[in-house]
Order: C-alpha cells, then structure tokens, then sequence
C-alpha cells in the first residue's frame, strides 16, 4: 500500500475534499435550475439566461469534483471541517456568479423596467447609460460575492440599496440562499446525497451542529428539513393575512410575493427583505408582531422542535436551559433596550415615528415613547435570533442602543438551531465555569464537585472540557469582533467606533442589522473584510483555522 495514496492523481486527503464540496456546489447548480424556471415565468429573460449560464458552470465543476474523485475514502473530522469552510466559501463564490452575470446580460432599458413605478431612485451610471435598477450593483465581483456570501451565511447585510428594484428571481435567489443556508447547505446535501456510513456526522459536526433528532443523521436532516419547511408554509399564510390587513392597496400578487420571501428569510433568521427599509416600510404592528414568533422558531433548536411536535410536549419549551433562557433575554433585553431609547429621545427622535402603539397611552407613554418600545422590541428580538430585519432607522440611535443591540447580536439565540452569534449555551457555560472556579474556592482540595447543565451531569474533567471549549471559541470571537472593528472604523469615513462595532457584530453575528456603513459606496477593504467575518462567524471560527492550517501545511499532525 502507497505511503501517499492518491485518487486520480491527486492525494486521498485532497480528493475526500474536492468530491464533498463539488457535492456543495452540484446541489447550487439544481437551486439556480429552479430559479431559471422562475425567471421565464416572470419574462425575465436576461436574467433567465444568467442562471442558465451560472447553472451549467456550477454543475459542470461539481459534476466533475463528485464524479472524478467519487472513489474517495470517506471524510473524517479533520476532512469534515475543511470540507465545510472550504464548501461554505466555495458556495458563495458560484452563487455570486448568476448575480453578476444578470447584471452585464441585462441592458439598461430593461433593467428600468424593474423600478417600481413611481420610485424616487438615486441613478446609477453605467458605461454612460443611467439606471434606477439596483441590480446594477451586482456588475462589480466584490459587490455579488458580498451578496452571495450574506445570503447564504444568513447574515441579510445587502448591496441592493432598493430591493423592489431587482428582477423577481434575483429577489427569489436571495430569500431561497437565506432559506437553504439557514438550516445549513451541508444539511440540506447530507439529506439528499449522502449515504448511510458515509462520514455524514463529520460533516454535520463540522458545520457547528451538535445534536441529534435521530440515531442516523441522514434521518435527523431529513426531519430538520420536514420541520423546516411546515413552519415556511404556516409562516406564508399568518404572514399573508398580516401584510394584506396593513397594506390592503396592493394586488393580493404582491402580497404574496412579500409574505413568501419574509417568510422564508424569517424563519431562517436571515432577514433579506423585498421591499424598501425592510419592516420599517409597512409601519405595522400588525406585521412586526406577525413576525416576532416566527423570527423566536428560528432560534430554537431543533431536537425542541421535534419533540413538540412529535411528542405534543410543549414544557419542553421550558424545561430546555437554551430556550428558556432565549425568552427570558427576550423579555429582559427587550424592556432595557426600550428604557434606553426612550430616555435618548431628546437626542435620537429621528430615529422614531408618532405612530404609536395600541394601549400605550394607558400605561403614560407619549406616541412617540410608544413607538421608541415598539421599534426597541421588535429590534432586539430581531438582534438575538440573528434575523436583522429593521423597523426602525438604528444609525440614529444613541451609542447606548446601539451598543446593547450589538451585544444581542454578539451572544445570538441557541445552539442547533439557524442562528448565528456565540450562542446562549456557550454564554451559559462560561458563566457557571466562573462560579464553579470561584466555588471552589471555599471548598477543600478533596472535594469532590458535580455539576447539572440541562439535565447533564459533568464531574470536573467534563466541565473543564466544556468551559474550555465555550471559552477558547468566544475568545477567538471577540478578538475578531474588535480587531475588524477597529480596521472598519479606520475606512469607513463619519462612522463613530459604535457603528463600526455594530456592523462587524451584525456581519460576524450573521445578523443583518446596519447603521448604514454597508452599502455599494463602502470602502473595498472593508467590504472585503466583511466578507470574511460573515463567512467565520457562519462556521464559529475553528473550522475556518482548520481550513487556513490545512492549506499552509496539509492535514497531517
């Protein structure tokens, strides 16, 4: 037997790799045929032909991974990990790829013709013609990979600067990315290709998922897509009936079309949206509060999910550490957030609207206080299940909500579910590593100390194992967080350290909520960096050092 295997000439390590992520990009490829059916329908045509061309580029370098290297060995840890930070960068590149395509194929004149009529849009110069369309941002790389990246990592950070501007199967491509990439782009490829005994717990484990439904992951997957998708489709119709009581003017059409892509990019916490200023557009409390339970199913972990609807066991909503502690922050963090920018209102009043809330004025708050509660709610549910939909203009709040908002989006809802953000048990786990330190303090060398997390019994080795783990990946997220801050605040012109802050925790968080730094006029550097902090923070960072080791010096120990 060869020291160094090698499978069509190339080592086995490398080969295991390559057909895994060409599995990635192949199912990309099907996702871009759907949308090619799509935008014939609507009679979009340029950008039908976009996704043909970037379909058949897609599947022919997939194809080719998965079918020369198909005598792979199958994946271990060590491969799962590169394989999941290597697919991850990997999609998106080739989901950037229709994006830009569309916007060179499209001629100007059509591209108008996606402008809303009537919309007072900034032009936007094109080798001498003008358009209104936002699509034309996506004729620059930097600006499609960004795009891409955010779509599928759920982070809702956007180039588009007028939503309603783009083809109807651009917007779809946004919401369907956000909607296959919340749950996970090697989930969804686990339930669909892998075979049983095929590594697929390598690759489940390494995209930062941990628990099972199942014994058999391919099992688990297939029942995190079932739950997945009948959430969607109630999701659709409360959405549905919500959006056409607040805005009964439009045609029952777009109406649908809103509550289909807000309903996808909701549930899976991503929060790309159809229309201008997200949420803010429909100033609705009917809609917001529509979509705060669904934005709150985004950031339960699934196995919660499963044995609700399996089992009829609704205390599990209470009984599970993670959940419980998600609606308590929901409620603590909601009401500090509220005091703190209705005591800011003499300074940040721009950033609220005298519309109001129902009941307000019996409890003594002015309408705009109301609204100041209202707008400090939904954006704090919004920054704790990493949805980033806004319905409030947060570059002009006070430093001290923006602040608090940040560290919302920093911590992140729980662990197996689609959000992103350190997570709550790793949050919890820190803190009771630090009470259990400072226990032991008082207690005797002989001591014998156990401690119970979520039903779970750990003696000593386990909890430092544990605390060690939550610690080392918090750590390493924090550095990142305020190193790409303060690198952001350096070429980002007028922006103070809390809004560089916010949109490095909103991009690394895979949030979506911004001050109004990101956006086509962005400094390249700092584009491109925010495109390394959605696609870290997806992957929880040691999966991206995994991928950099193994580049620099192979996969040996």
């Amino acid at each position: 037997m060869p020291r160094h295997p090698t499978i069509s000439g190339v080592p086995a390590d490398l080969a295991v790799i390559l057909r895994d992520i060409g599995a990635l990009v192949l199912m990309q490829a099907a996702l871009m045929a759907i949308t090619v059916a799509l935008a014939l329908a609507f009679g979009e045509f340029y950008v039908a032909l976009a996704f043909l061309i970037a379909g058949g580029i897609t599947a022919a370098a997939g194809g080719t991974a998965r079918r020369l290297f198909e005598d792979a060995p199958n994946p271990v840890m060590k491969h799962g990990m590169v394989i999941a930070a290597g697919g991850w960068f990997a999609t998106a590149i080739f989901g950037a790829v229709p994006l830009f395509l569309s916007a060179h194929l499209t001629p100007v004149p059509v591209m108008n013709t996606y402008v809303p009529i009537g919309a007072d849009y900034q032009a936007i110069r094109i080798d001498g013609a003008m358009t209104f369309s936002s699509l034309a941002y996506y004729g620059n790389p930097l600006h499609a990979l960004f795009e891409s990246m955010s779509g599928w990592t759920g982070s809702g950070l956007t180039m588009a600067v007028h939503e309603p501007s783009l083809p109807r199967a651009v917007q779809w491509w946004r919401s369907l990315i956000q909607w296959v990439g919340g749950v996970g782009v090697i989930v969804l490829t686990t339930a669909i290709l892998a075979r049983p005994g095929s590594g697929s717990y390598a690759l489940y484990r390494a995209e930062t998922r941990e628990e099972r439904i199942h014994p058999s992951i391919i099992h688990t997957v297939q029942t995190v897509w079932r739950i997945f998708l009948l959430y969607t489709i109630i999701a659709v119709v409360v959405l549905f009936g919500a959006i056409w009581w607040s805005e009964p003017q439009q045609s029952l059409f777009e109406t649908f079309w809103q509550s289909l892509n807000h309903a996808m990019t909701a549930l899976s916490t991503g929060g790309f949206s159809v229309t201008d200023n997200s949420i803010e557009s429909y100033h609705s409390p009917l809609v917001e509060g529509v979509l705060l339970p669904i934005m709150a199913l985004g950031a339960i972990a699934f196995p919660i999910h499963y044995v609700m609807l399996h089992d009829r066991d609704f205390g599990e909503l209470f009984s599970d550490l993670q959940t419980r502690w998600l609606f308590i922050l929901f409620v603590v963090g909601s009401f500090v957030l509220s005091v703190q920018n209705i005591i800011s209102l003499p300074i940040a009043s721009s950033a609220f609207t005298q519309t109001g809330w129902i009941g307000v004025q019996n409890v003594g708050l002015s309408a705009l206080a109301g609204d100041a509660a209202r707008d400090s709610t939904f954006q704090f549910v919004s920054a704790l299940t990493c949805t980033g939909f806004q319905s409030s203009d947060i570059g002009a709040w006070s430093a001290g909500g923006k602040l608090i908002v940040s560290g919302a989006m920093v911590l992140g809802g729980a662990a197996g579910s689609t959000v992103g953000g350190i997570k709550i048990i790793r949050g919890y786990m820190i803190s009771k590593g630090i009470q259990w330190e400072f226990s032991r303090v008082f207690l005797p060398a002989s001591a014998v100390i156990n401690t119970r997390i979520n039903g779970r019994a750990l003696d000593r080795n386990q909890m430092y194992e544990e605390f060690s783990e939550a610690a080392i990946v918090s750590m390493l997220w924090i550095i990142l967080l305020i190193t790409g801050s303060v690198l952001l605040s350096n070429v980002a012109p007028g922006a103070s350290y809390a809004d560089a802050l916010f949109e490095v925790a909103s991009a690394q968080g895979n949030v979506g909520l911004s001050t109004g730094i990101v956006g086509p006029s962005m400094s390249p550097f700092g584009e491109g960096m925010l495109v390394l902090n959605m696609w870290v923070g997806r992957l929880e960072i040691i999966p991206v050092l995994v991928f950099l080791r193994s580049t620099l010096f192979g996969l040996n120990p």
